[in-house]
């Protein structure tokens, strides 16, 4: 892995993306969503996860977090969400699905399924101009992909808590 993908600095704040494998398609439900979210809020109570900002699109997760070890969290994260997942999957019956990510599972994956790609491109938050750029990447998304008009259209997105109107989905951390 690049150095420049690793989590050095503990409890400073890092842009991730978890991206599925092979960028098939899972979060297209609510309930699939709202597994995310539901980790999410169990990890920042118990995990001492920051949660900055946050979005969920139908085959990535972007977020800036903090953590006092960011890495381990991660990859805790990313596990209990996979498994949640293939559990929803069963329940709404999207078999095509689950053939997809038993069939792209890696060699060493003693699993039977990959849910994640291996890596989250932790990338540092070192000023406020880096953090207003990710900030406006991240709510942006589902703008630049037609999906909606203005990023607080985007249910399952953080700019709720920064640009106001609904009620946010999860509480975001503030930022120093």
């Amino acid at each position: 892995m690049r150095s420049r993908y690793q989590v050095h600095q503990p409890n400073c704040a890092y842009f991730i993306t978890a991206t599925i494998v092979k960028w098939l398609p899972v979060f297209t439900s609510t309930a699939c969503c709202d597994v995310v979210v539901r980790a999410l809020e169990h990890y920042r109570q118990h995990n001492a996860l920051k949660i900055y900002a946050w979005v969920i699109l139908d085959n990535q997760v972007h977020a800036i977090l903090s953590a006092p070890d960011l890495s381990a969290v991660l990859r805790e994260l990313k596990s209990y969400i996979a498994r949640e997942i293939l559990e929803q999957l069963q329940r709404e019956g999207r078999d095509w699905l689950l053939n997809q990510l038993s069939s792209h599972r890696g060699a060493q994956k003693p699993n039977d399924f990959q849910v994640w790609q291996e890596d989250s491109n932790p990338q540092v938050i070192s000023d406020e101009a880096t953090m207003l750029q990710k900030l406006e990447d991240i709510h942006n998304n589902p703008v630049k992909r037609g999906w909606v008009a203005a990023p607080a259209h985007w249910r399952y997105s953080s700019a709720h808590a920064w640009l106001g109107g609904a009620p946010p989905l999860l509480r975001c951390d503030h930022w120093r």
